[in-house]
């Protein structure tokens, strides 16, 4: 009775997250339809007179700041998903978890630069959470379920099953417990066929072909692992940098939201790209149709605007900002190499890939992960070896440099900390 009972709480978490995914993408596409008269964020902002590119995204800013300061928001997030599934302290409220997702939702609306998987991923571990509560599940079937819920928001956000297993084992548990595994592959599942039945199931960057030149590309490959981390840690420095500044000098919500959103105005009026998550920008940088400088101008200032968008305090995701980070770094990598070696075949494409795999690992520590992402994202076989080789240099090298995940960066400044030995985790 007990096995039945919590098999019938993982179905309901599992359809839970992907019906809640499909109607925040949803949602979000009627918006700037019915709004902006535009097809995605980018061109919502692109069709705006100049001084409403500045007011649209305050605004947005402001109002996500004062849904932010409602029930504590500020204060929950991915790393209480971690905190709940890895040290069994689940305190992860409903209606808090609401508050943020509408303040995301209103962010990304105003054309913020973050990401949609945070408020997802967080969803998904909350409604995990709730669907224990409500069937009075033990602690350690209450874990597995917002494990599970994590894994099937992560598979929502990105039509990414296998990346989805791997987030919660290498981020969220830091362990591959087959006790959580086997229940987090079957909420995958139904979410990523739920949601595939509502968006399609083709890769969301679509299917690309790129294949290695030659075994001595590899050293290329090795370089544009170790370029990546850099990036990474300038973004994470930067990030903490612009906390430090509200910490010290406090900004109170709904303003220090306002003033995140306006930052993004103020580049948006050069660039209307930089608005929204990046997935515009970056299918076109993976079609090489942008030009290198245009790459270069967006990768600095995408950078800028993701920090300034998620230390305002608005709830969201860095992950696809930081795949766009990385295809524009391996766009740049590819042109230096084909100036250095004019008769040698580089493909542009697989090193924008790559970038963004290597990016997205220095970013959050885990490998696989972000190689088996954009793996799944791009459908593209004869690249894996590039890129679990790139993503390893990345994550080592960053790790190397003292640079923490943005995760544990957060833990971190709750006051928690762990590290990932052999012998499991080490509370710190």
């Amino acid at each position: 009775m007990r096995r039945l009972q919590f098999l019938t709480a993982l179905a309901a978490v599992a359809v839970g997250a992907a019906a809640f995914a499909a109607a925040f993408r949803g949602s979000l596409a009627w918006w700037y339809r019915t709004l902006f008269h535009a097809n995605n964020v980018v061109e919502a902002i692109a069709g705006l007179p100049w001084w409403l590119r500045l007011v649209v995204p305050a605004l947005g800013g402001c109002v996500a700041g004062v849904i932010a300061r409602l029930r504590s928001a500020q204060r929950q997030g991915v790393s209480n998903v971690m905190e709940a599934v890895a040290l069994g302290n689940v305190q992860l409220s409903f209606r808090t978890t609401l508050s943020r997702v509408l303040s995301s939702w209103t962010a990304m609306a105003g054309g913020l630069s973050i990401g949609r998987e945070g408020p997802l991923i967080e969803f998904g571990g909350t409604i995990g959470a709730s669907v224990a509560r409500l069937t009075s599940a033990p602690l350690a079937d209450t874990r597995v379920l917002v494990a599970s819920g994590t894994a099937a928001g992560f598979a929502a956000a990105y039509n990414t099953p296998f990346a989805a297993v791997l987030f919660v084992f290498e981020t969220i548990l830091g362990i591959a417990a087959p006790v959580a595994l086997v229940p987090a592959i079957a909420a995958v599942v139904l979410a990523t066929a739920l949601i595939r039945w509502v968006v399609g199931s083709g890769p969301i960057y679509g299917q690309r072909a790129f294949a290695l030149q030659s075994q001595t590309e590899l050293l290329a490959f090795v370089a544009l692992g170790v370029f990546a981390a850099i990036a990474a840690l300038g973004f994470k420095r930067l990030l903490a940098l612009l906390e430090d500044l509200f910490e010290r000098y406090p900004v109170p919500q709904p303003f220090r939201a306002t003033l995140g959103g306006l930052l993004v105005g103020v580049i948006a009026l050069g660039l209307p790209s930089v608005a929204g998550n990046g997935y515009e920008p970056l299918n076109l940088i993976l079609d090489q149709r942008m030009a290198l400088n245009a790459v270069a101008v967006l990768l600095i200032a995408k950078v800028v605007a993701t920090s300034g968008s998620v230390s305002s305090g608005v709830p969201g995701g860095i992950f696809t900002p930081m795949l766009l980070v990385g295809a524009a770094l391996g766009t740049l990598w590819a042109s230096v190499l084909s100036h250095a070696f004019p008769g040698a075949p580089v493909s542009a494409g697989s090193y924008a890939l790559v970038g963004m795999a290597a990016a997205t690992a220095a970013s959050i520590h885990a490998p696989l992960t972000a190689a088996v992402l954009v793996f799944e994202l791009s459908g593209d076989y004869p690249i894996v070896l590039p890129l679990l080789l790139a993503t390893a240099v990345a994550t080592a090298v960053s790790r190397r440099l003292g640079s923490q995940s943005v995760y544990d960066a957060e833990l971190s400044r709750k006051g928690l900390g762990w590290e990932l030995t052999l012998e499991g985790r080490q509370i710190k």
